[in-house]
């Protein structure tokens, strides 16, 4: 049986405290608290009824649940790209509910990276400026010796100067994460980052992407139907009809696949 867990940090430590329980106290890096989301409609839908989830930095985190159970729509809150009817959201300590337009759109594109399952390039861009991208939204110029780096560390040296038409499906999607990354962002929310990858592609792409946000020391959310990719992270939650219905500690694929089945996949 799968152990349940939470990632919740309370409080700051005592004076008495060691070095290395110091170093085990991590700030929390996103946190929602009584957030609920209603759509509009002649029947209106009720994506997330009072979800409360804290995840601490550096942390690596799967979110999976049945179809409907709210996984995207958590994602896009949290990133940011769509607002709670209700409740509060932050991200490194940042009130997302209290900032204007502008100002939301100016924190995403400096503090939180975002990988789509359909890649999202630019075609008429190259890679390199594909990756550029979010510099150039924030009128930042981009750090030549990182840029080199991500791309080595992705696996794209060479590349830089095709265009989207010219890559594999592992390639673009590198090429979106390197682009979600490039700003060195606190946290990076990834929606089925493998999902339209083939199995063995998928697990080279979640691979890598792994590697280079733990290097970084980022903070990364991904929503996924896999339960193999769910079991390469730290923390699986697991959602239902809106609410959070479990946490899974470092679950194999197996336990998430049965826990699926029996809130209802």
């Amino acid at each position: 049986m799968s152990t349940t867990h939470s990632s919740t940090v309370s409080g700051a430590p005592c004076a008495s405290t060691s070095a290395s329980d110091h170093a085990a106290v991590r700030q929390v890096a996103v946190r929602l608290t009584a957030v609920r989301r209603t759509y509009a409609g002649s029947v209106p839908v009720e994506a997330l009824r009072g979800v409360d989830l804290e995840l601490v930095a550096a942390s690596v985190t799967a979110v999976m649940g049945p179809s409907g159970s709210g996984k995207s729509t958590l994602l896009n809150i949290a990133a940011g790209l769509d607002v709670p009817t209700s409740g509060t959201v932050a991200v490194g300590g940042h009130d997302l509910d209290t900032m204007s337009a502008d100002a939301l759109t100016r924190f995403r594109r400096e503090h939180v990276g975002f990988v789509f399952q359909g890649y999202n390039l630019l075609p008429h861009l190259d890679v390199l400026s594909n990756i550029a991208l979010p510099l150039v939204l924030a009128g930042r110029g981009l750090d030549a010796a990182w840029t080199a780096e991500l791309l080595d560390l992705l696996g794209l040296t060479g590349t830089e100067h095709r265009r989207p038409g010219e890559l594999s499906g592992g390639q673009a999607q590198r090429v979106a994460i390197a682009r979600a990354l490039v700003t060195r962002p606190a946290v990076v929310l990834a929606d089925e980052p493998t999902g339209a990858l083939d199995s063995r592609t998928g697990q080279q792409v979640l691979d890598l992407f792994l590697g280079v946000a733990r290097r970084l020391g980022q903070t990364l959310v991904i929503v996924t139907h896999d339960p193999s990719v769910a079991a390469a992270t730290e923390e699986v939650v697991l959602l239902a009809d809106g609410r959070v219905a479990d946490r899974l500690a470092a679950p194999s694929a197996e336990q998430v696949s049965d826990r699926l089945l029996a809130l209802g996949r």
